[in-house]
């Protein structure tokens, strides 16, 4: 089982705290602050300021939470490929940010959010509160969304499950999120004109080779000053607001296909999606499901069996 530990100040656990609200669970563990679950990994805060996260995805979760996780299982960090060719001084430049959201959640849409901020905005978007969405409660990202759609320009593409399911057989996960980017920065960079960004950064989803060669294929191509960086939020608020608007209608599409169902749908591809999967063949059949989650996740099988046999 993989687990990382960090290290956290009081205030950054309240937070982390109000963030796992809603997967806390009842246990009285000594010396410990709080006990949660989520998407399989345990999250155990500790009243001296260590956080264990143990679970498949330890270090997805742990890296919420930290610029660099320090963890304190290994001896030595990877340093972030690409960091060498980002301009000296990239956060204070007019640029470009574009972000996703949902290609690992088994229910709600797939979302592509482009933003530019040029300097003017960046203190702006800085006083608002913009950051890492991973470091935000969805009631911050709810309350932060609708102000940086005044604040700045933005075009926002979402895939719903439906389209999702009709295209995914001829394009795989890295190729759809290709063709969203490129759709999204392309889109963005005719709502600005004549106003041309210093650059263009893409939170790393593939190697940079691996993106240009998926974006031969696209008739209307973006391939002058793009850089990539894993982590994009951190580099500059571009991508961190992308992100924000990305999570805030990943929400908001959640919310509506709950409503649509009558379950409440959970993000992520744990076995709770399995379970609200499984009732939704009950109610109607792959049909309904094919309508609110995407078919190719191994969750599809396991609800099946859950509820029975379903074609």
């Amino acid at each position: 089982m993989s687990h990382v530990v960090i290290q956290l100040p009081k205030n950054q656990i309240i937070k982390l705290q109000q963030f796992y609200q809603n997967e806390l669970l009842n246990k009285n563990v000594p010396y410990t602050q709080f006990v949660a679950k989520k998407n399989g990994t345990t999250i155990t805060a500790y009243t001296s300021g260590k956080i264990l996260f143990q679970g498949a995805s330890a270090e997805q979760e742990a890296s919420r939470w930290q610029d660099t996780v320090p963890s304190l299982e290994k001896a030595t960090k990877k340093k972030n490929p690409g960091t060498n060719n980002l301009p000296k001084n990239l956060a204070e430049l007019s640029f470009i940010g574009s972000d996703e959201v949902g290609n690992g959640s088994y229910f709600g849409p797939l979302i592509v959010c482009a933003v530019y901020a040029d300097k003017e905005h960046l203190p702006l978007l800085k006083q608002l509160g913009v950051k890492d969405s991973k470091m935000l409660t969805d009631h911050d990202i709810r309350e932060l969304a609708p102000k940086i759609k005044k604040l700045v320009p933005f075009k926002l593409l979402e895939v719903t499950p439906s389209k999702y399911n009709q295209i995914q057989p001829r394009y795989n996960a890295v190729h759809m999120k290709v063709v969203l980017h490129n759709q999204a920065i392309r889109l963005l960079l005719e709502m600005i004109d004549p106003t041309k960004p210093e650059g263009i950064l893409i939170d790393q989803f593939t190697p940079e080779s691996s993106y240009r060669k998926y974006l031969k294929g696209e008739a209307e191509q973006v391939t002058d000053n793009l850089y990539f960086v894993t982590k994009g939020e951190q580099y500059h608020l571009a991508v961190a607001a992308a992100s924000i608007l990305c999570r805030a209608q990943f929400l908001d599409s959640l919310d509506i296909g709950s409503k649509e169902v009558g379950f409440t749908l959970p993000s992520g591809a744990g076995t709770k999606s399995d379970q609200i999967a499984a009732q939704i063949l009950r109610k109607g059949g792959m049909e309904l499901l094919s309508q609110h989650a995407k078919l190719h996740f191994a969750n599809t099988k396991k609800a099946q069996k859950l509820a029975g046999d379903f074609e």
